[in-house]
């Protein structure tokens, strides 16, 4: 599910949209004790639930990704193939991906979890992430999104006993 639709801008826009975003830029908006906070936020609830959830930001695409014309959900779902995300012992992945140039959330859940977790679901969870960060309150949002999947997870998919870290807690930034 995706939030916030891309600027209907035109392509030379959205080049110099994406070719102007910075890495500090997106440091601002996710900075080290940001990253901390949701980094204890993905692992204290993967303590209570089977789900592996992993968050990737990106500050823009990449160039050749760019003149592709690729747009968010078609980049989340390589970026959950790429980073392993479906290949979780029990197809409960959940990719949850933010696009800062595009202002866009998307999010991709595994097989397993898709069937019991419906797409207006996610999409509220989307929506209440660009909601904030459109009042640059990322960490809040994201935190709230991540308090959301993790006890949607637990509903659906509650722990069990010990088991191993799939996938890394921490934010990957792009």
């Amino acid at each position: 599910m995706q939030a916030a639709p891309p600027h209907n801008d035109g392509p030379l826009r959205r080049l110099l949209r994406h070719w102007l975003s910075t890495r500090a830029e997106a440091a601002r908006a996710f900075p080290p004790a940001a990253l901390g906070a949701i980094t204890e936020a993905i692992t204290l609830g993967e303590q209570t639930h089977r789900g592996e959830v992993r968050l990737i930001v990106e500050k823009a695409l990449p160039w050749p990704v760019l003149r592709a014309g690729v747009r968010g959900r078609q980049r989340a779902l390589a970026l959950f193939a790429d980073h392993g995300i479906w290949d979780t012992e029990e197809n409960c992945g959940v990719l949850v991906y933010v696009n800062l140039a595009d202002h866009t959330v998307d999010i991709v859940a595994d097989r397993g979890i898709a069937r019991k977790i419906d797409k207006a679901t996610w999409q509220a969870i989307c929506d209440t992430m660009t909601a904030g960060f459109a009042r640059r309150a990322y960490q809040q949002a994201t935190l709230a999104a991540l308090a959301r999947i993790n006890e949607l997870l637990h509903l659906h998919f509650p722990a069990n006993g010990a088991r191993p870290n799939e996938l890394p807690d921490r934010p990957l930034m792009l």
